[in-house]
Parts: C-alpha cells; sequence; structure tokens
C-alpha cells in the first residue's frame, strides 16, 4: 500500500476559474495596452472616443446630415464624401428582415469589428454590443443616428459587420477631403 503524498502546509488548493472569470480576468490585463486608434476590439477601443480618422461629434455642432438605408445585405448608398473636420449626423434605417450594424472605420477597425461579431454569434448582439463610438447596432425597423467629426484627409469604410454581410457586399466608403 503506498502513503499518499505529503500536503504542504500553509497552501490552499486551487479551484479552477470559470469561463467569464477567466475571460474578465484577460480583459483587465490587456485594456491597458491598447490606445484608441488601434482598432476596434474586445481588448482596445470598445469605449475608444478619439481614432485615426475621427471622434464622436458634437450632435449641436453638426454641419449636415447623411441619410442611409441598411436593407437586407447592402445600404442604399455606396460612398460618402465629407470634408476633414466636418461634423456628420448619419441617421441610419434599417428597412431589411435582419439586424445590422453601421461602423464607421479604416481596415483594421472594420476587420477587428467584424472578427468581435463573429465571436458573439449567436448572442443577442443589440445586447451584447454597440457601446462603441464609432457604430450603431439597429434591430429591422429601426432607426438610429451617428454623429461623428472626421478627422485628417483619407478614406474608410462604413459596414455592417455583422457575420457575412460585410462579406456580401454591405459596405462603402467615405472620402474624407
Amino acid at each position: 500500500m503506498s502513503t499518499p503524498p505529503a500536503r504542504f502546509p500553509g497552501r490552499r488548493k486551487i479551484q479552477p476559474l470559470g469561463f467569464g472569470a477567466f475571460a474578465a480576468a484577460v480583459l483587465a490585463a490587456t485594456v491597458g495596452f491598447a490606445g484608441p486608434t488601434e482598432g476596434h476590439s474586445v481588448t482596445s477601443s470598445r469605449h475608444a472616443t478619439a481614432f485615426a480618422f475621427g471622434a464622436p461629434g458634437k450632435p449641436a455642432a453638426v454641419d449636415r446630415t447623411v441619410r442611409i438605408k441598411a436593407r437586407d445585405v447592402s445600404f442604399d448608398v455606396s460612398s460618402v464624401t465629407v470634408k476633414a473636420g466636418e461634423t456628420v449626423r448619419f441617421i441610419v434605417t434599417n428597412e431589411g428582415v435582419a439586424d445590422h450594424d453601421f461602423t464607421l472605420g479604416d481596415a483594421a477597425t472594420q476587420a477587428a469589428h467584424r472578427k468581435e461579431m463573429l465571436e458573439m454569434a449567436g448572442m443577442d448582439m443589440g445586447q451584447a454590443h454597440h457601446d462603441d463610438a464609432n457604430a450603431v447596432f439597429l434591430k429591422s425597423g429601426e432607426t438610429k443616428e451617428l454623429v461623428w467629426k472626421f478627422g485628417k484627409a483619407g478614406q474608410i469604410e462604413f459596414a455592417c459587420n455583422v457575420p457575412g454581410h460585410y462579406e456580401a457586399g454591405m459596405k462603402g466608403v467615405v472620402a474624407i477631403q
């Protein structure tokens, strides 16, 4: 008969973490390492207020309004031209049956957002999503607005990053002059 291993005095048994506790620990450990201009992801700019391509605008300072309709897997416009420093109110209406999102961002921001949306697939995205400064989430029939002050000249996209929608062509160009 073998002798059981000796216990080490003063040591506690380690309890396994549940996934939620583990995810919270990882998020808490990494959130401080990425700045708001590094793209959108769970660990970087989820609540960012400034990006390389601009920042949320003040509704009282809006220079003009752009209306965009989200349909089943398309937007009714394919491009928008704005001026650097201009504050634009986007009024987005979801005329489609499916949920949609409207996100402003450069290629890296859009790619990170698509990855996050894919990770959230199956969840109620309206609840788990879009406290993002550069995006709105719309259920069928909803209308929401996003006020944005554009930064330096360049080109970004507006896109729907619900899984499969971007890939189906639900995106457009924002030319910042």
